[in-house]
């Protein structure tokens, strides 16, 4: 018996022992680990480098500079913004309800001060339109179909319409500026304006510009920038700018320059390119005699390799397209760029419809004659690389049995050929707006002359729907006829490249909206 006393003493010893020394090493690791994390805390660098070529002005309103419109948006803060699917939500604007076609109702927020300390309010606003409407800015379109600005209250604003305007609270992202700020001042571009935004202006050089973090910013609670400053570099040229970023003195840059490699090399650098927002696509007149018939349209489409044009004439530096949506709006979900490459369907659904394939051409006996399937595509002759496309879709749509007679014409003439419709296929070029309207597409006197009771009837219900989901179904079936009538064929968007530093950490969401999504977690 007091052998196993002893036994099980020793047991509970060596149990306490081993539990002891689990403990002790539970707690050197967890001291470990958390000054471990203090370390990483606290080599974190909170600041880095920005760029502006050319620079001309720090007020955002009449700054012609797409590096200044980028990085303004971090010191002045619009009524809404729009996110990285390029879906607006509200920022110095509360919430927003269209009460008529042409009348909206705004709220704003109540808790926003100027960088001098005074309210920002409702005369904000309205100042900021009446200015736009005087100035020659980047955002004047925006404002304007706006006949009246109404200030209900401090907070509150009704803005009044000439006529209705799809999607028209897109409109409201340019930025504010203060009333009070101008009460003894030229709105000029000399003067430089103080913002409400994540941060603010603190120094001001001939060769660089100082921006610090708000502390006083309202949405600070919410978003908390770890970078505390930042320095603008100002140099006198891209080229300047890009040698700059290539030595390792820029953070972040951002362009759409497609020869970007043969300045900057491609070492030493993280990059993301997305969709631009320039679309480049063929309009199909379908009150032609030919191209009213949805199976000459679709054979076209199957037989355009648009990899083929963006490999050979862009050097793989565009995004092949199929919708003009597809740049990643949060309205259209699918994704297919190759819309539907296939010289085998192409020939069957003329064949489907009644055409034969004779002498290298397709044609169609009607009336007791034969007509030969022959068409004319219009380019206009100011861009080059247009003309080569076009002389690339001639030569694809030929070997086809299509014919095509490709017609350059000058500045003037494609305009006329434009405005009076009387081309059969016609190669244009559009800078696609932030919200997802096909008005030019779909809307009455369309490109393409095209028509159908459908998509008449859903692009009249989308103006005024306000569920997501039903927003997105209901694009889903304007893309289906997009694909499925063919009135357009969309071939491709430029490229938006925006390279960084590979010391830059944090998640990185650019848009060409706005390239800085997310900057309150980016640090060094």
């Amino acid at each position: 018996m007091k052998s196993n006393f002893f036994k099980y003493l020793f047991i509970i010893f060596v149990i306490g022992i081993t539990i002891f020394a689990i403990f002790k090493i539970k707690s050197e690791e967890q001291e470990e680990n958390t000054s471990n994390e203090e370390s990483s805390v606290q080599e974190k660098i909170t600041n880095i480098t920005l760029a502006v070529s050319s620079f001309d002005s720090l007020n955002p309103i009449l700054s012609q500079n797409k590096n200044v419109q980028d990085i303004t948006k971090l010191i002045y803060e619009p009524l809404f913004t729009i996110s990285s699917n390029y879906k607006l939500e509200p920022c110095l604007a509360k919430e927003w309800a269209k009460q008529s076609k042409t009348s909206y109702l705004i709220k704003l927020q109540d808790n926003v001060r100027w960088s001098d300390g005074e309210k920002f309010v409702a005369d904000d606003v309205k100042f900021t339109i009446e200015e736009l409407k005087k100035v020659n800015s980047i955002y004047t379109a925006n404002v304007e179909h706006i006949t009246d600005i109404e200030i209900v209250d401090d907070y509150t604003i009704k803005i009044n319409l000439s006529e209705e305007v799809p999607f028209f609270e897109y409109n409201l992202i340019f930025p504010i500026m203060s009333s009070s700020f101008y009460l003894d001042k030229e709105f000029s571009a000399n003067i430089v304006p103080v913002g409400t935004g994540m941060y603010e202006i603190t120094d001001v050089q001939t060769s660089y510009i100082t921006l610090s973090k708000n502390n006083s910013w309202w949405n600070i609670q919410v978003k908390d920038p770890i970078i505390k400053t930042i320095t603008v570099n100002l140099y006198s040229s891209v080229g300047e700018m890009y040698n700059s970023f290539k030595t390792g003195n820029i953070d972040i840059i951002s362009t759409d320059n497609i020869n970007l490699q043969d300045y900057v090399g491609t070492i030493g650098y993280a990059s993301k390119e997305i969709k631009g927002r320039r679309h480049d696509f063929i309009a199909f007149n379908t009150q032609n005699n030919f191209l009213s018939r949805t199976e000459v349209r679709k054979a076209i489409s199957y037989s355009i390799d648009k990899t083929n044009i963006v490999s050979s004439i862009y050097s793989n530096k565009y995004y092949t397209s199929s919708f003009p949506l597809d740049y990643g709006s949060f309205v259209y979900q699918e994704q297919d760029s190759s819309a539907g490459y296939n010289p085998d369907q192409a020939k069957k659904v003329l064949e489907d419809a009644g055409w034969t394939y004779r002498n290298n051409y397709w044609q169609k006996l009607e009336n007791g004659r034969y007509q030969r399937l022959s068409l004319r595509l219009v380019v206009k002759s100011s861009d080059q690389a247009k003309v080569q496309v076009a002389q690339n879709i001639k030569q694809q749509l030929e070997t086809q049995g299509i014919r095509v007679e490709v017609i350059v014409a000058n500045d003037v003439q494609y305009n006329n050929y434009l405005t009076n419709k009387n081309y059969d296929m016609i190669l244009c070029s559009i800078n696609l707006s932030l919200s997802p309207d096909l008005t030019t597409f779909f809307g009455e006197n369309n490109l393409a002359n095209y028509s159908n009771q459908e998509v008449t009837q859903i692009m009249n219900e989308i103006q005024n729907e306000t569920q997501e989901n039903v927003l997105i179904e209901k694009y889903k079936r304007l893309a289906e006829i997009y694909k499925s009538e063919v009135p357009y064929l969309s071939l491709y968007n430029n490229k938006l490249t925006v390279c960084y530093s590979t010391g830059l950490v944090g998640e990185l969401t650019p848009n060409w909206y706005n390239i800085f999504i997310g900057i309150e977690k980016w640090y060094k």
